[in-house]
């Protein structure tokens, strides 16, 4: 009977160290019956301060806003400033398309073209395209002197009188360009010569090959020249098209005809303009 009573008692030592030991097995088999979440969720609380948040970024990304396209007959006020309102008129078919393929040809073979030299930053180039002038006074654009030539062809003399007829607008002057194929092109530039006076009127007449006239906005002072966010037109100058700009559109805005990079047959393009003897100094 002793001998039982002892060897009940090893069982029950060495029984109760096994039970206590068995609760750490349960435990974690609890834990691995738990779904992840329910595990991240009671581990929240000790995640440390240098945890990622995501926060939305205080400084609004900018933009360069897409160019729009001027195509529709009519005035277009582009925009309105301190210097004025800057406006466009679009009149396509200005000159029907059979006159319009008489004149084209009269003027590649009547206009005495000519390739000149500019001058940019004290670096010479020869000019992309070639031109004439016509005019009782000399005219100077990037440091390039026009001679006066009063010989005016009586179809431009006649393509004169029926925009000044149409428009209300008169004119002494007409600048010549003929860009010869898609490789001739006009840089950006506004023109504000001295001797075109405060808020010039131009009149742009285009014959032959549709070339694409670009427009961009003058930027702030605070942008110190930087053209990336400014407003652009773009205006598809087709065969008989007529453009207008007035107002303050030379002074707030700049204007080109790019290259392109299909072939492009012949383009003439007529600038009437009223130019004034320019004042000692250069400005006005």
């Amino acid at each position: 009977m002793e001998n039982k009573r002892q060897r009940a008692r090893v069982q029950g030592a060495w029984a109760g160290p096994a039970k206590s030991q068995a609760q750490p097995a349960a435990t974690a088999k609890s834990h691995l019956l738990q779904r992840p979440s329910q595990t991240w969720r009671a581990q929240e609380h000790h995640l440390s301060d240098g945890e990622f948040v995501f926060t939305e970024p205080q400084q609004v990304v900018r933009r360069a806003p897409e160019p729009r396209v001027i195509d529709k007959e009519g005035a277009h006020e582009i925009s309105l400033a301190p210097t004025g309102v800057s406006r466009v008129c679009l009149y396509p078919g200005f000159v029907d398309l059979k006159e319009a393929d008489w004149i084209l040809q009269q003027l590649c073979q009547d206009v005495p073209w000519k390739q000149r030299t500019g001058v940019r930053e004290d670096i010479t180039y020869q000019q992309p395209r070639l031109t004439a002038w016509y005019g009782e006074l000399p005219y100077t654009y990037s440091r390039v002197t026009m001679e006066p030539n009063p010989r005016w062809p009586p179809v431009l003399r006649t393509l004169k009188n029926r925009i000044e007829e149409n428009t209300g607008h008169t004119f002494n002057s007409l600048l010549c360009n003929l860009y010869r194929n898609e490789k001739d092109s006009v840089d950006w530039h506004s023109d504000d010569e001295p001797s075109l006076g405060t808020c010039p009127v131009i009149a742009s007449l285009s014959f032959g090959a549709t070339r694409t006239f670009e427009m961009r906005k003058k930027p702030p002072p605070e942008a110190h020249g930087d053209y990336t966010y400014v407003e652009r037109l773009k205006i598809p100058l087709d065969h008989g098209t007529l453009l207008i700009m007035e107002g303050a559109t030379q002074a707030d805005w700049q204007h080109r005809v790019p290259k392109e990079y299909h072939s492009r047959e012949p383009r003439v393009n007529l600038t009437f303009r009223t130019v004034s003897p320019e004042p000692p100094g250069g400005r006005w």
